[in-house]
């Protein structure tokens, strides 16, 4: 069976888990294979330890060698007792042991895309990320793993690189036999010679550090690698680096406390570590994609061939030889790959000298990796094709991200209706009816999953009531059913560049649930009472009928706001506009559009007064001709008819968070966005100051400073998008999170970028999993609020007058009915029935979502924060036929393309701009 150059091939009986979740994790992708075999063991010269030079740890291949007693080729090592590599992994009961007495932390293992010697963590309470440095202090853990760590004595912490500083109080109390500046150095205390920054280990040597009370080293751990399911639901931790032990708690808190007062006193250090066990492995590592390098090999066997034919014997490939895949993601080592464990189709190839193999893309498993090897050991799972071809490239980033792009389950599409579906007639008795509402939806101009739309009413008493309509989706996908599974486990959509790949199906996305003009839909509706100065007043939640009259596009409702389509060129002069539906006319349409447009800007501005940041950001977009290859790119920004969408959006998904945390105090999906990172907000204003800008990053101001500098430099507009992108370095991604698992931290739910206490998804089930559960809350409580307001009316504790409605959802919550016997039964009742999961569950599906919403998020983005990971492949493409103003270089390894015409910058390999050349 040949290898075909552009299909892609599932070679394992039980390959990655498709369906499984997965770590999602950034790519620097490099698509041509690596030219030289032995690029890695250049790099491994280390000048610390006393200045010695670290030769290089495995034998290189000898012409002629293995058929006579010569060398096998340079991954293979011989002996019965092999010396080790690493430090062995210490046991279970270790583990927790030292958990429980904050001995050690478990943590996040993150790998420097630039510099894999350099790995980090987070540590739960910790401001500062702790270095991993060096592949022996790393400890065989890979880009993703849940690992424990050991946090070094403060004589090796090593310097900040940001710091100018010299800590001399530190140098002054530093014995010379215990510190490690900058490159580590030998410490004389300890009982092997660490390897340190070395990419690969000397053979025979890891270091464990006398320091270190209760380490005795047990066997390697075995933790929980797979992942289980309950009802569709990973069960895993929802954060990998939250140490949560059921005893020992104090013990965890003081060491983190010792740790930050270190810190504080010695600024100018960064704490240091080492991994002493994988208790939970990456998901990654069964996807890791590269090339076959087979050069080295060629070269051995043609020194067997001739050891063959002097010897007259046959030549064949033996259970020993290896070779080795130089993954694309330089976070990720090298791996040793059995040539007889290899595809049929590959070692055909190579019997038969083929070198072209090596373009060919491949995804790897990692079997195993002991601490007698420098190198892990795998077989080759899918085979994609030629790695020049961009269907190869797309298809192989959509599996290292766990991305499920095959069609669905037939039982999922089971559980829906047929495309001939209408409202059945027992909904309009049980919801409000609003298909006599002006209610019309704005998306981009080629969007089909329409899962959201606005009106507007202006009131008698001068308030105006918006209206936010959202796809009642949750209505068609039910709690346990294999829809719901298989939404669950996708859990986003993922937009690509001329692709789609939907959570739901198209039947439900497009059809049935999207809020498509002219027919009858399922919603759920939010209605504010606003005043003048963008004040609610009042507001109602419930589940409705709407019938959308319009379907605008962004550049529609741009045109109506800037005065560009008023009622007469509707009627006279445009053919371009959407078709009208029902007994509205354009003036009703563009009348309600207007009103919107000047209560949307009464909000941002009241918004941004509470401190919201906006950090502005134009989309790099490509153009194509007919047969889909790119040919152009430019910026599309953001226009006032985004901005207004987006802030009733933002609106409604602020009523559902206070509604259902309210109601669910200890089982609400939110939302929250953490404070920015500290050192790199500093960093970020040295960057301003030393450009003679001033900026007040504290909070309330930092968007007001912004616009401040935006307008100073309004001439130089090249140096401000500048500025914005290093304005984003600082930022931490926003979560999801159960409210019961941060029941005692409430001032950690907020939302930092937004300046709101309290946020969650709502707007947008078609398309996200956590909105679909946030919408049965919101459903859960609703009910509540009826049962509630039912069983008080039946047992006459109504007094006359009195106004029960709302009590959950209203302005004013309830508290006491909340608690009240009648209350807790009625919320106990809802929730039973609409099946809300409790804390833990909804814990693990908020972990799960963030995973699958990052792994989206690195597909769509590979390079920094706005780069779509598939336009890097066409940016390849199109670098060619731009003329790039500057080319600065970013780092030993890399060179930046800077386009002024588009303020745009983007980072390639250096071996990549060569290939381009």
């Amino acid at each position: 069976m040949g290898c075909s150059s552009s299909r892609r091939m599932e070679l394992d009986a039980n390959p990655t888990r498709e369906h499984g979740p997965a770590t999602a994790s950034g790519i620097i992708y490099s698509s041509m294979p690596t030219m030289h075999a032995n690029e890695q063991l250049k790099d491994v010269v280390s000048s610390g330890r006393g200045g010695s030079m670290l030769a290089k740890p495995c034998p290189e291949p000898i012409v002629g060698g293995g058929l006579n007693g010569k060398s096998l080729p340079f991954h293979q090592f011989e002996g019965p007792a092999q010396s080790k590599f690493f430090a062995p992994y210490w046991s279970m009961e270790t583990v927790n042991e030292a958990l429980e007495k904050g001995d050690v932390f478990k943590v996040l293992f993150r790998v420097n895309a630039h510099n894999r010697l350099e790995a980090y963590c987070k540590i739960e309470g910790v401001p500062t990320d702790v270095l991993i440095s060096g592949i022996a202090a790393q400890n065989r853990a890979v880009e993703g793993d849940v690992v424990v760590i050991k946090v070094d004595p403060l004589s090796f912490w090593t310097k900040m690189k940001a710091s100018k500083g010299v800590d001399l109080h530190l140098k002054a109390n530093r014995k010379t036999s215990g510190s490690r500046q900058g490159k580590s150095k030998l410490n004389t205390d300890c009982k092997y010679a660490d390897f340190g920054n070395s990419l690969v280990p000397q053979k025979g040597f890891y270091c464990e550090y006398s320091s270190c009370a209760g380490e005795d080293v047990h066997d390697e751990l075995n933790g929980p690698v797979g992942c289980n399911y309950a009802n569709g639901y990973h069960q895993s931790s929802s954060d990998s680096s939250h140490v949560a032990p059921s005893k020992g708690q104090g013990e965890v808190l003081n060491a983190v406390g010792r740790m930050c007062s270190m810190i504080s006193s010695y600024p100018s250090k960064r704490p240091t570590c080492r991994v002493v066990a994988i208790i939970e492995k990456s998901p990654r590592r069964d996807a890791i994609v590269g090339f076959l390098n087979v050069k080295q090999w060629f070269y051995y066997r043609e020194g067997c061939k001739k050891d063959a034919k002097k010897n007259k014997s046959l030549l064949s490939i033996s259970n020993c030889e290896y070779i080795e895949i130089m993954p694309t993601d330089p976070r990720f080592p090298k791996l040793m790959v059995l040539v007889s464990c290899l595809p049929d189709c590959i070692k055909k190839r190579l019997d038969d000298e083929d070198e072209t193999v090596e373009m060919e893309l491949v995804a790897a498993q990692i079997d195993n990796w002991s601490d007698e090897s420098p190198f892990p050991e795998a077989h080759v799972s899918y085979i994609f094709g030629q790695g020049s071809e961009m269907e190869s490239q797309i298809n192989a980033i959509l599996h290292e991200n766990a991305i499920r792009c095959s069609e669905f389950f037939p039982e999922s599409l089971s559980c829906l209706p047929s495309n001939t579906w209408e409202v059945p007639k027992e909904e309009f008795q049980n919801r409000r009816d609003l298909r006599n509402l002006c209610i019309y939806t704005i998306d981009p101009y080629s969007a089909t999953d329409l899962d959201d739309a606005l009106s507007v009413q202006r009131l008698p008493d001068g308030l105006v009531r918006v209206g936010v309509h959202i796809s009642d989706v949750s209505y068609f996908v039910l709690p346990d059913t294999t829809l719901d599974i298989e939404a669950q486990l996708r859990s986003t959509s993922v937009y690509m560049l001329q692709r789609k790949i939907p959570m739901l199906p198209p039947l439900l996305s497009e059809d049935i649930g999207s809020l498509k003009p002219g027919v009858d839909r399922l919603a759920f509706s939010i209605f504010w009472n606003l005043n003048s100065s963008g004040n609610v007043v009042d507001r109602w939640v419930g589940r409705t009928v709407i019938r959308s009259c319009c379907q605008l596009s962004y550049e529609h409702a741009q045109d109506i706001v800037d005065g560009m389509i008023d009622a007469e060129t509707c009627n006279n002069f445009r053919d371009d506009l959407p078709q009208l539906h029902g007994h509205f006319e354009w003036a009703d349409v563009i009348g309600s559009m207007k009103c919107l447009h000047e209560i949307s800007k009464t909000l941002r501005e009241k918004r941004f007064d509470d401190g919201a940041l906006q950090l502005e950001s134009s989309n790099f977009v490509f153009l194509f001709d007919e047969y889909g290859i790119p040919y152009d790119n430019t910026l599309r920004g953001r226009k006032d008819s985004n901005f207004l969408v987006e802030e009733f959006m933002i609106l409604a998904n602020r009523t559902a968070a206070e509604i259902i945390s309210r109601a669910f105090p200890d089982s609400a999906l939110l939302r929250r966005h953490p404070e920015p990172n500290i050192q790199k907000l500093r960093e970020f204003e040295a960057f301003c100051c030393k450009h003679g800008l001033e900026l007040d990053t504290s909070s309330g101001n930092f968007h007001r400073s912004l616009e401040h500098i935006k307008e100073k430099l309004k001439d130089d507009s090249v140096l401000f998008n500048i500025l914005i992108n290093y304005a984003t370095r600082p930022m931490q991604l926003a979560t999801y999170f159960c409210s019961g698992d941060l029941k005692d931290n409430m001032n950690d739910w907020g939302h930092y970028a937004l300046a709101v206490p309290l946020y969650t998804h709502f707007t947008s089930p078609l398309r996200r999993y956590p909105d679909i559960v946030v919408h049965r809350t919101l459903a859960a409580a609703i009910e509540a609020e009826q049962l509630y307001m039912m069983n008080r009316r039946m047992s006459h504790k109504v007094r006359p007058g009195e106004e029960v409605t709302r009590c959950f959802t209203g302005i004013c919550f309830l508290k006491e009915a909340a608690v009240s016997s009648e209350g807790r039964e009625a919320l106990s009742a809802a929730a039973l029935k609409h099946r809300i999961p409790c804390t833990e569950l909804l814990t693990d599906i908020a972990a799960y979502s963030n995973e699958r919403k990052l792994a989206s998020r690195h597909v769509k983005e590979a390079s920094r924060h706005v780069k779509d990971a598939c336009d890097n492949l066409y940016m390849w493409v199109s670098v060619k036929r731009k003329e790039v103003s500057s080319l600065p270089l970013f780092g030993p390894k890399n060179v930046q393309f800077y386009y002024p015409i588009i303020c745009f910058g983007i980072l390639f390999p250096i071996i990549k701009f060569a290939e381009l050349a």
